[in-house]
């Protein structure tokens, strides 16, 4: 199943109305900088979702630093954006793919079948010298049927059994860097270290050196040592980069993947959760 489209194929697609494409453009450390960036410069057509706004709801003491949106809400969002469930949906951020990542996980979530990541984002349809425009989309409302696939999420309640039997038949992935996965070093979050038993899969080495997602067959040699039959459990700091790395593990054709959307974030907050570091 492809899950990815090139620009090339997207720059032909500009006029189709059934064609939907979603800026995800955002930066954490200046929350409005996406939308400044989209209200300035897009690929047409595109409407834009907020990482924080729309794509996550509120902080709460146990929930992770990015939440799921409330369905109903994203349901709502997604309607006056004109996305229906027959739309063709192609997602973007500025390249590094994460923020995409989790537009793409939820719509998936959501149960829409044609979701898809532009390779290369914003930076390599604009290097490319492709068309863009500060004219906001013309949209028309749709209808969103919201089928939520349960199958795609793991919640802490999950991952706390899991940890707790000890068992080795599904596997955890932890999605951030090295040194983070070592608890060398947590710039972000106010405990270091891991959940206990997790493995270290980097969800940067999902791409390429120039930001374009690496193919089906380079995928599968990286999770090589994963027994494709075994279910996974991907997470990070705070269920956005995770996403990337839970794309990743589709594309390379593993099937029973799920994303623990509070991530190490959430796992904290539990004053008894253990942690491992080293």
């Amino acid at each position: 199943m492809e899950f990815i489209v090139n620009k090339e194929w997207l720059v032909q697609q500009l006029a189709n109305d059934w064609v939907k494409v979603v800026d995800c453009r955002f930066d954490m450390s200046q929350p409005h900088a996406g939308k400044e960036q989209y209200e300035t410069s897009h690929i047409p057509g595109s409407v834009y979702l907020d990482l924080e706004k729309d794509l996550s709801s509120p902080v709460e003491e146990h929930s992770g630093r990015h939440p799921l949106p409330d369905l109903h809400t994203l349901k709502n969002t997604l309607e006056k954006l004109g996305i229906s469930n027959e739309s063709t949906v192609v997602v973007y951020d500025s390249g590094s793919c994460e923020n995409a990542s989790r537009a793409w996980w939820l719509l998936s979530y959501l149960g829409h079948e044609r979701v898809f990541l532009l390779d290369g984002g914003f930076a390599a349809w604009e290097k490319a010298g492709y068309p863009l425009t500060d004219e906001p989309a013309q949209v028309k409302p749709a209808t969103f049927r919201v089928n939520v696939q349960s199958d795609m999420l793991a919640t802490y309640e999950d991952v706390q059994n899991l940890v707790a039997s000890g068992s080795k038949e599904t596997i955890l992935i932890d999605s951030r860097s090295p040194e983070r996965y070592r608890g060398d070093e947590e710039p972000i979050d106010a405990k270091a270290g891991r959940i206990p038993g997790a493995i270290n899969h980097p969800w940067q080495k999902s791409l390429q050196a120039d930001g374009s997602f690496k193919n089906e067959k380079t995928q599968q040699e990286r999770f090589e040592k994963l027994n494709p039959d075994t279910p996974l459990v991907v997470y990070c700091g705070s269920g956005i980069t995770a996403a990337t790395n839970y794309l990743a593990l589709k594309q390379a054709g593993y099937q029973d993947v799920k994303l623990y959307v509070g991530s190490f974030s959430d796992w904290i907050s539990y004053s008894d959760s253990p942690v491992e570091k080293g």
